[in-house]
């Protein structure tokens, strides 16, 4: 393989020894006629050996290059062959990335046609076959055709068109063309240098917040998060159009960047460009985003290894990699564009800096320290900058000269440090400040104050969890639960989650929660019980910053017992009285209870969007209440089973009798219901199934109702008919058939053997069902199904979501005795997939099982369900073989399902 030169189109790119065999290609297009073929097996050849050269460990800078120059090759050929070499009135010029000679295997080819006025019309044949001939030969390519004029006016129109031309460089035709757009599309002529930048500025903050203003989910887009090629490339943009730069070293050359940073830019934006490398070419086509269909074989062909000792997966170890690349890249370009916006906003104005204390003031705004040395002299000035931008919320940020002097000083926060009482009192400050502490929690966590300050706090930056269920990094999740807490006390968002922002107003120390939200996960990822570690760092932690014993040992509790009450309410039956009474005694006292309570649901709506639904939250809130009349009536003293039996009835035949019922035809309905029907259903539901019942016009057939249940945050969906064999098995697959989620099933039978089946359904977007229309289309397709009993279960026609074919979720099937209600207990684990209901209830119906109750719960693709069954006498399975019988029905079902 011989040396390719890099030539004049490629100033300062790197030298390609060996990557590609240059004279070859010339060698085989040369005098070539019909180049067609031959372009087609060099783009081939050069695309695996750099593919091969890749798979060596080749550098990604050496890769992106390496491609721009093939495919320059085979373009210019391509027109050389079409147009000749003589032309003067056409040209071809690459724009945008293509521009910047950075080119991926899947990225799109940015081409200008630039022709003189008049001159499209006599070009127009030839154009259409060479852009024919490009795409024929597999490229992405595409194109505009502009005159100059053209260029003028969509660039002054069009901040994305004046970006592309700036990159412009010229690839074949008349250069004297070329040379006359570059004139007078010069940066000045354009935009002018504040417009421009403002423009660029606002486009990246709306991507950005298109991403949610994070990098830190678990399928990021390593080109658009924040963090991601695209804001490199905004600083590229802006180093090109006011400072000249060809190179992102030019930056180092106008004193932008040190050599450090630099590095840094550079070295992140080779990881990036290694990634995309990679997702180009495993995908075979353009794939920006890291999805979990790639993540692990990225892990394994970067050489990522798990030790034999960590909890850590490969692929979290390189998640970590790229999430902690992306945040020292974020950090870099709120420092340059910082510094850009002082340059190009100010440079007329230096300002007058306003005074804040003796160690900071404010300039245009901004936060500065009135002396490079003030860190050195006073290191606990690490800290009050982050509280002084609580205290001040018309500061707009921090001084670009000041974020470099904190990440700089950053290794003072040491032990000495920590012990330091102004640091210490700083901090818990800040904690206590009515506002902006979310935004400077972030802030210290970007700037890379936060680990140091907590090093626990260091081992989950970065820290994904490789499932469905937790979308965010650890630490970003983390943030996002401290953020929750705090929108519960803005007046703004008091509508989200009234009864949230109600209760937190009483609570006695703010602080005290937010420390267990910044402590709650913060032993993730170290093996062992993550909340019992917790809360030894959360309460060492307290402790050494003055909190007092009680304060600490609250904090501690919290993180302790984070998952408590979420685990209560999606595995529990709360309907019982000795379910309440046991999570009574766990609390303790109405104080835990609010704070507990407050975390529980500032944590589920910050694991994951798609999780927090009205079902949730209507769990927890009926949790809330029964715990807290049982504190009041004070824990020696609980509720029983039929003080509860007895008022739901009364309460019930209340609103009955109100709505002209007579008391005989009641009490008859109600002397064919156990007990158990009057436990599991409010007084509201009962109402609602008399009417039901009671009203129906046909004896004999099957009844359907349904409602809104804003009681329980669903839909709730109430079937009454004779029981058959399977009907369990069946409903749950017409309801699956349906596209509707099962969050919850109550299955009775009646004494005289009629089924009372409450089912609560969520859509696939988890929200309650409120069109009347399609309620009306799950009634008929409901009753019609039903009303064919002993037919075939109707087939499963829901697809499984991509992402869960990447998560192995063992299946774990265990069953336990629930001896108050004689009843057996089996709890199902495994990956959700649809159907599994139905699945799980063809189990029951091939082994004789009755189904009384049902807890669904899913985590991501992970389902734990919980199921409440009786043999055939309605007592607790005594019987082995039954449950073995189960056990074997579901395992092989699951097989099956998967092959």
């Amino acid at each position: 393989m011989s040396t390719l030169e890099p030539l004049d189109l490629y100033p300062g790119r790197p030298a390609l020894d060996g990557l590609l065999d240059g004279p070859a290609l010339e060698r085989d297009l040369a005098g070539c006629e019909t180049p067609l073929p031959l372009l087609r097996e060099a783009l081939k050849r050069g695309d695996a050996a750099l593919r091969r050269h890749f798979e060596q460990g080749a550098d990604a800078v050496q890769l992106v290059y390496g491609r721009c120059w093939l495919c320059d090759r085979l373009i210019q050929h391509a027109w050389r062959h079409l147009f000749g070499t003589s032309q003067d009135d056409i040209a071809l010029v690459a724009v945008g990335g293509y521009g910047r000679a950075e080119l991926l295997p899947g990225s799109d080819i940015d081409l200008l046609i630039l022709l003189e006025e008049e001159a499209e019309a006599r070009h127009a044949a030839q154009i259409e076959a060479f852009l024919t001939a490009l795409w024929d030969l597999g490229l992405e390519v595409g194109h505009s055709v502009r005159s100059i004029a053209d260029c003028i006016e969509q660039g002054r129109a069009d901040i994305t068109v004046a970006t592309n031309l700036l990159e412009a460089r010229l690839l074949a035709g008349a250069e004297t063309l070329f040379q006359a757009m570059r004139r007078v599309t010069a940066a000045d002529r354009m935009w002018s240098g504040p417009e421009y930048f403002e423009a660029k500025l606002k486009e990246q903050q709306a991507r950005h917040l298109k991403f949610h203003d994070t990098a830190y989910n678990l399928e990021p887009n390593i080109k658009e998060n924040p963090g991601g090629l695209r804001d490199i490339q905004m600083i590229g943009w802006v180093a090109k159009r006011h400072y000249g730069c060809t190179t992102l070293h030019g930056l180092v050359e106008h004193g932008f960047l040190t050599d450090h940073e630099y590095r840094t830019l550079i070295e992140g934006q080779s990881f990036l460009w290694r990634i995309r490398f990679a997702l180009h070419t495993l995908s075979r086509r353009r794939e920006d985003r890291l999805l979990f269909d790639h993540q692990r074989s990225l892990a394994e062909l970067f050489g990522y290894r798990a030790a034999k000792d960590s909890p850590n997966l490969a692929v979290e170890l390189f998640m970590k990699d790229y999430y902690q690349t992306v945040m020292e890249l974020e950090r870099l370009n709120e420092m340059l564009l910082q510094l850009f916006k002082e340059h190009i906003l100010h440079a007329d104005d230096p300002g007058e800096p306003q005074p804040i204390n003796r160690r900071f003031q404010s300039r245009h705004g901004f936060l500065e320290v009135s002396h490079p040395g003030i860190f050195e002299r006073y290191p606990f000035a690490l800290l009050e900058v982050f509280l002084l931008l609580a205290e001040r919320p018309a500061l707009k940020g921090v001084r670009a000269a000041t974020i470099r002097l904190i990440r700089d000083h950053r290794h003072l926060i040491d032990d000495d440090f920590r012990n330091d009482l102004r640091a210490r009192s700083l901090f818990m400050e800040l904690m206590r400040q009515p506002q902006g502490v979310t935004h400077e929690l972030r802030r210290m966590n970007r700037y890379g104050i936060l680990a140091a300050y907590i090093p626990a706090f260091a081992r989950i930056v970065g820290q994904m969890q490789y499932d469905l269920f937790h979308a965010y990094t650890v630490d970003e999740h983390t943030l996002f639960v401290v953020r929750n807490l705090r929108r519960f006390t803005v007046e703004e968002f008091a509508d989200e989650l009234p009864f949230a922002s109600e209760l937190i107003k009483t609570i006695p120390k703010l602080e005290l929660l937010l420390l267990a939200g910044l402590f709650h996960d913060i032993a993730k990822g170290r093996g062992g019980d993550h909340s019992e570690l917790g809360a030894s760092d959360a309460e060492a932690f307290c402790r050494h910053h003055g909190l007092s014993d009680h304060d600490s040992r609250l904090v501690a509790w919290l993180v302790r017992n984070h998952l408590l009450m979420s685990t209560t309410t999606q595995r529990r039956d709360i309907s019982e009285p000795a379910v309440i009474n046991e999570f009574a005694r766990q609390v303790g006292n109405r104080v835990r209870l609010d704070y507990l309570y407050l975390l529980t649901v500032a944590d589920i709506r910050g694991t994951n969007p798609t999780l927090w639904n009205s079902w949730k939250g209507s769990l927890l809130y009926d949790l809330y209440q029964s715990t807290a009349k049982a504190l009041r009536r004070g824990l020696e003293n609980p509720m029983d089973q039929a003080e509860l039996i007895a008022a739901r009835r009364r309460e019930a035949l209340d609103k009955l009798q109100a709505d002209d019922f007579e008391t005989a035809d009641i009490e008859a309905l109600w002397s064919q219901f156990a007990d158990e029907y009057f436990l599991r259903h409010s007084a509201e539901e009962i109402v609602w199934h008399a009417h039901t019942i009671l009203r129906r016009r046909t004896e004999g057939e099957p009844v359907v109702a349904i409602r809104p249940n804003h009681e329980r945050g669903g839909t709730g969906i109430f079937v009454y008919m004779r029981v058959h064999r399977g009907l369990f098995e069946q409903m749950t697959a017409l309801l699956d058939q349906l596209g509707l989620n099962i969050v919850d099933a109550r299955i009775l039978t009646s004494h005289d053997q009629h089924a009372l089946d409450t089912y609560l359904v969520l859509d696939n977007r988890g929200q309650p069902i409120q069109d009347e229309h399609q309620i009306q289309q799950i009634h008929e397709v409901l009753r019609r199904g039903l009303a064919a009993a002993g037919g075939e279960r109707p087939r499963v026609t829901r697809r499984m979501p991509r992402q869960f074919r990447h998560f192995d979720i063992r299946t774990r099937i265990d069953f336990s005795r629930d001896e108050a209600n004689r009843r057996t207990v089996m709890e199902l684990v495994t990956g959700d997939r649809p159907g599994l209901l139905s699945l799980v209830g063809s189990a029951f119906t091939a082994c004789g099982v009755n189904l009384e109750n049902a807890r669904i719960a899913t985590f991501g693709s992970r389902a734990e369900d919980v199921f409440y069954i009786t043999d055939q006498n309605h007592r607790a399975i005594e019987d082995e073989a039954i449950l073995d019988c189960l056990r074997r029905h579901i395992l092989n079902a699951l097989r099956e399902a998967a092959s």
